[in-house]
């Protein structure tokens, strides 16, 4: 699979994205810029994907990616996502994820995008 480098080498690349990807499972929308919100995009279907078959494999290959942050009292990030977002979409076929590009960023004029689960 092709994918942006982000300007960062591999593990800097790695663990932004890894945050992201928890950021959206925990606040299911999230706003940054347009190049990292089409990566992130990526990713956050394939986790979704592993969360409808919600078998255990699926449930390791997640926990690789997904940070064990707290969501509320008692649950993870990674718990949410197995929870709630896979039976969510257990009927769609691909797509979850929607990117709106917005106004660019005041300091620097980078193009801006909120994503979120559809």
């Amino acid at each position: 699979m092709a994918y942006s480098k982000l300007s960062r080498n591999s593990d800097q690349r790695k663990a932004l994205l890894r945050d992201l990807v928890t950021d959206i499972i925990i606040h299911e929308r999230i706003t940054t810029t347009e190049s990292k919100a089409f990566e992130l995009q990526k990713l956050a279907d394939s986790m979704v994907t592993l969360a409808k078959k919600g078998t255990l494999a699926s449930r390791r290959q997640a926990a690789e990616t997904v940070r064990p942050e707290l969501v509320k009292e008692g649950q993870t990030a990674l718990q949410k996502l197995f929870a709630e977002l896979g039976p969510r979409y257990e009927s769609r076929q691909g797509g979850y994820t929607r990117i709106i590009k917005t106004v660019p960023r005041r300091g620097d004029g980078a193009p801006m995008a909120i994503i979120e689960f559809v």
